[in-house]
């Protein structure tokens, strides 16, 4: 387990608890009460110190190797999920998943960027840093929802698109920019959650939609906090501050009507118990998705139009 830098007094009680837990176990001894007490303790400063995380401290809880990844959630939240591959133009990537799958008897599309759970599987998935191939390829695959009148739900997880010369020489810029074209007029509901990283355009291109989530501890940012540093204070070593300055958290985010809805994390952050992150995230879609599909196609597009512009109006 990962201990965060202001996790550091919680761990150290944990262990002490442990400690007692064995020692009670080994002698034979009644130590309920006082194990009981510290446990009470250790909750009341958990509670404490995720209800005055600065921004940084976000960054470090959404960047955790251990947060679980999108397909813990698919795997959790949908049935019968199909993945399918590729862009039909270059090759697959495998920074970016997608398929078809029910959810509640209802047939959705559900397209996903996708960490790591340890080196190799980070490795394969490229840290989550889609080439221009994943960009298509979750664009065929709206289409396609779009075509069979599907609801698309997006899970976004990315410190941002791939920026290698291959990426570039293959048009990453005109592939994100295809897709924020594409889904702003397509014709079938789209909800779009940051379960981690939301970074810059690499996260934009798989969040148009008409309703934009974050789980409490995620981030949504322009750029990564170091390279903001770097470009604006000329040193990536204030990349605490520079989150801070960047309002990047799913608390601010709302307050600027950027984000639509925040789902509450378990105590600790998601990786603390996934199945209970999945029941939150799947009640929340069960509302959504009723409500979405209802709505008239036109009132929707337009609807999601003025979102965006609104949006703009205000970054202008």
């Amino acid at each position: 387990m990962v201990t965060l830098p202001f996790e550091k007094h919680m761990y150290e009680l944990k262990s002490k608890i442990d400690e007692l837990k064995n020692l009670a176990k080994d002698q034979n001894m009644d130590l309920d009460k006082e194990i009981r007490q510290m446990e009470i303790k250790l909750y009341n400063m958990q509670k404490e110190a995720y209800k005055n995380l600065t921004a940084w401290d976000k960054v470090s809880i959404a960047r955790l190797v251990e947060r679980p990844t999108a397909l813990d959630y698919i795997n959790r939240i949908f049935e019968s999920f199909i993945e399918l591959h590729g862009d039909r133009y270059y090759g697959d990537d495998a920074a970016i998943v997608g398929g078809i799958a029910e959810f509640n008897g209802i047939p959705v599309t559900v397209i996903a960027q996708q960490k790591g759970n340890n080196t190799k599987e980070n490795i394969k998935r490229n840290f989550g840093m889609p080439s221009p191939e994943g960009y298509r390829k979750a664009l065929r695959l709206m289409k396609q929802a779009e075509k069979f009148k599907r609801p698309v739900i997006c899970l976004v997880d990315t410190p941002g698109a791939y920026c290698g010369l291959g990426a570039e020489e293959r048009g990453q810029g005109e592939a994100i920019a295809r897709n924020l074209m594409y889904m702003s007029t397509l014709k079938t509901p789209i909800i779009s959650i940051v379960i981690g990283e939301g970074g810059s355009g690499g996260a934009l291109a798989m969040a148009v939609a008409d309703e934009v989530w974050m789980l409490e501890h995620a981030i949504y940012s322009i750029l990564s906090p170091e390279g903001f540093a770097s470009i604006l204070y000329k040193d990536a070593s204030l990349a605490s501050e520079a989150a801070s300055a960047m309002k990047i958290t799913a608390q601010d985010l709302i307050n600027y009507e950027v984000i639509d809805r925040i789902i509450k994390e378990p105590l600790g952050g998601a990786h603390t118990n996934v199945d209970e992150m999945s029941i939150s995230i799947k009640r929340n879609l069960e509302e959504a998705i009723v409500r979405l599909k209802r709505e008239p196609i036109k009132s929707l597009l337009t609807k999601r139009y003025y979102k965006f512009r609104k949006i703009g109006m205000v970054v202008e």
